[in-house]
């Protein structure tokens, strides 16, 4: 054998050895952080509002696709064609958003229902300038747009031991604010005193100087078991859980964002990809943050309304590799309503399922 025929020999085990590796790789099963919200729209209207609307948050249009009713049936539960439009944030992985335009919509969706109802999702977002927003939103109300809003809060996400000396001393905190209209529900922040390098990333081109969504959130009563199905079945890392319900009451942004009333109390349990770390300044965003209320502070259901079919932020989803094995591992769970694996409008692998707390999922590949 010349030194030709080796070489292409070579070549060829070479050629084949990176494809089998790959094969193997592509057989990891991984997940990532939350990779989507899916808005519901019923008309052409909606669509173009949602697109020029997250435009000026550094959005922009990428896939499009669609589904017969048939078709949109078994995977969303909704007999509906549909067709969908993702939006993607600059180069991110994760805090994604698909409008997901109805022929027949199923209801009006959450609407401008306050952050303290079970199904309630939302989508948190860092901004450079938070002012500029809350101008908008003020001036809107002053035109008489349908909006529910709590302004800027200070708010301190990272507990201080030491009290700082104010203007002699950094002094961590954020500001945060409330943003509810009749399609988009968003709690919108920005830090001061300190940063954490891969937890949102801001687009500056964007008018509003906005990253992609951070962490997107929902509320439930607390049952440990509902809660930990993200870890155990889905494979999430949690990076922080409540000890106990927190009396939140004393604390001016939390009293507001969800309208506590002296008795109430929640916590909070975060899960995040399982690349993030539970040092803040080593996290990745793309968290699940689930705020659990105790069952005593009889808060509405609004399950019914935040689902695919429905107006509004009603479904999440996850991109995974290997697909089949969180499929088995849901089926295996306590999640209810999981379908077979099929093709989505954008022609990915995906199922559904309703997760034992009853939020509605999407996992595709």
């Amino acid at each position: 054998m010349n030194k030709l025929e080796k070489l292409l020999v070579f070549s060829i085990f070479f050629v084949l050895g990176v494809k089998t590796m790959a094969q193997l790789s592509n057989k990891t099963p991984t997940i990532g952080g939350v990779y989507e919200v899916g808005i519901g729209a019923g008309s052409q209207t909606d669509e173009k509002w949602l697109i020029a609307y997250f435009e000026r948050f550094g959005y922009r249009v990428g896939k499009i696709g669609s589904l017969s009713a048939e078709e949109a049936e078994k995977l969303y539960g909704v007999r509906s064609a549909l067709r969908s439009i993702r939006l993607l944030h600059q180069d991110s992985d994760h805090g994604l958003i698909r409008i997901m335009i109805w022929e027949k919509p199923v209801n009006e969706g959450l609407g401008l229902s306050p952050m303290n109802v079970l199904g309630n999702r939302w989508g948190a977002m860092l901004t450079a300038d938070i002012y500029n927003i809350q101008n908008h939103t003020e001036e809107a109300i002053a035109q008489g747009m349908p909006i529910y809003y709590v302004p800027p809060q200070r708010a301190e996400i990272y507990k201080l031991e030491k009290r700082p000396i104010p203007f002699l001393e950094n002094y961590a905190a954020v500001r945060e604010m409330c943003l509810i209209q009749p399609l988009t529900r968003q709690i919108i922040f920005q830090r001061f005193g300190y940063s954490l390098p891969f937890y949102g990333k801001i687009n500056p081109d964007s008018f509003f100087k906005s990253s992609q969504i951070t962490h997107f959130g929902m509320v439930i009563y607390k049952n440990q078991e509902n809660i930990d199905f993200y870890g155990d079945v889905l494979g999430l890392l949690k990076v922080k859980e409540d000890s106990d319900y927190v009396s939140t009451y004393d604390e001016p942004s939390a009293r507001a964002i969800f309208q506590l009333e002296k008795h109430q109390k929640y916590g909070a349990t975060d899960f995040d990809n399982p690349l993030s770390s539970k040092d803040p300044t080593k996290a990745l965003s793309g968290r699940l943050k689930i705020i659990w209320f105790s069952p005593d502070s009889k808060l509405e259901d609004k399950f019914a309304y935040s689902k695919p079919g429905s107006l509004g932020y009603s479904l999440y989803t996850y991109k995974v590799t290997n697909i089949e094995h969180y499929h088995r591992k849901v089926k295996e769970s306590k999640a209810t309503n999981v379908t077979q694996i099929l093709t989505n409008e954008f022609g990915e692998k995906s199922f559904s399922f309703v997760a034992p707390d009853g939020y509605f999922w999407t996992i595709l590949e």
